[in-house]
């Protein structure tokens, strides 16, 4: 016959393993980036003959996306906000900081996975070279929210979100050509909907085991605030988004193969 300690032991184990696991598949799947609003324009060439020519550029620009600092949103924690005082920064320089952060990240993402499919991809803020066949990257942003890292980490379910959304819009230049736009679209990413560690705890005290529980939360959305850390992993998510569409509509275009795009 088991003693209560027993019982408690061999359940804790049990727990923890469960919430591991669950929590694998959590921060795997909650947090991400999607593509809404897409609206294609006719690409580059004119209808002749009925036959369609399609747009292949040589090399794909980036531009670093345009943000105003006094949108950002910063943490709204207590303790985010001491650790900023503390620093000796005011409220208009971390909204810089977090700004220029952001950009810089989304940019550098969409760059880096266009690359690894074998695109010639590379980061401007500068004219691009009027002899090429170039696809540019352009866009600005409508959030840059660090949302409240206490509450994601204590109730979850998407309170104290992080969150961070672009409008997008993709021009093509033929060489000797103007720039048009060929496809807009609005990405968003955000820190996703796991459970917090007060929801974790309780369905350890259903076990009967609330101090493990309480532990073992706390340790895993420690976990999860490392992965997902605000709103640096959603430019990420974002930038891989923006990366993606580009992939698509090059291989709706041709100058992408479907092998390329995996």
């Amino acid at each position: 016959m088991l003693t209560s300690v027993n019982f408690i032991q061999k359940n804790a184990t049990r727990f923890i393993g469960t919430a591991l696991v669950c929590g694998s598949a959590l921060l795997s799947g909650c947090a991400g980036a999607s593509v809404t609003n897409m609206s294609a324009a006719n690409t580059p060439a004119t209808m002749q003959a009925g036959v369609q020519s399609t747009m292949h550029p040589d090399t794909i620009y980036v531009y670093t996306f345009a943000a105003d600092p006094q949108q950002v949103k910063l943490d709204s924690g207590m303790l985010q906000k001491l650790k900023t005082q503390m620093s000796g920064s005011s409220d208009a320089q971390q909204q810089v900081a977090d700004a220029d952060a952001v950009r810089e990240q989304v940019a550098d993402e969409i760059v880096k996975k266009l690359q690894a499919q074998g695109l010639h991809a590379v980061r401007t803020d500068a004219p691009v070279p009027a002899d090429q066949n170039v696809l540019l990257v352009q866009g600005s942003f409508q959030t840059i929210d660090s949302g409240n890292r206490r509450r994601r980490m204590l109730i979850g379910f998407g309170a104290g979100k992080s969150e961070v959304t672009t409008s997008v819009q993709i021009l093509y230049k033929p060489a000797g050509g103007e720039p048009r736009v060929v496809q807009s679209f609005n990405a968003n990413a955000d820190s996703g909907k796991m459970p917090g560690v007060v929801e974790t705890a309780g369905v350890g005290a259903a076990a009967g085991t609330v101090a493990t529980a309480a532990a073992a939360g706390a340790g895993l959305h420690g976990v999860s605030e490392t992965k997902r850390a605000g709103v640096s992993a959603d430019a990420k998510h974002l930038g891989d988004a923006v990366a993606k569409q580009i992939s698509q509509m090059g291989v709706e275009n041709g100058w992408i193969s479907t092998a390329q795009k995996s």
